[in-house]
């Protein structure tokens, strides 16, 4: 449904692993994962995993009065995973090795989100 597109994302970034459009359920809509990837993950129990953690960042939010969140990275050894949210049922999340760059990745979800969001209604 989304592979073009997710597809572009991890491509366009030197690093790119995968990506994925996920609901807060943990239930994945669609994903890419560039094939033989130098890092030995799952990309769905990643999106599934830290759907819990973008959950609690939201209600943690909302009690400050803060806003909405748009974005999250976390940064580990092995692997960064940028999330972004789509809107109040999904996320996307893009894993890519912690050299990449992060900058243009942000980039690429927040120019794809609205494409998302155009094939979700």
């Amino acid at each position: 449904m989304f592979q073009a597109l997710l597809k572009e994302v991890v491509d366009g970034i030197d690093g790119g692993l995968a990506t994925l459009v996920m609901d807060y359920e943990g239930i994945a809509v669609d994903s890419y994962t560039k094939p033989n990837p130098p890092v030995s993950f799952d990309i769905q129990t990643v999106g599934a995993e830290y759907s819990v953690v973008v959950k609690s960042i939201q209600r943690a939010s909302e009690m400050l009065e803060s806003g909405e969140p748009k974005e999250v990275t976390i940064q580990a050894d092995k692997v960064t995973t940028l999330i972004r949210v789509v809107n109040d049922t999904y996320f996307v999340a893009f894993t890519l090795l912690p050299d990449a760059n992060l900058g243009k990745a942000r980039f690429l979800l927040r120019t794809r989100v609205p494409a998302l969001l155009k094939e979700l209604a």
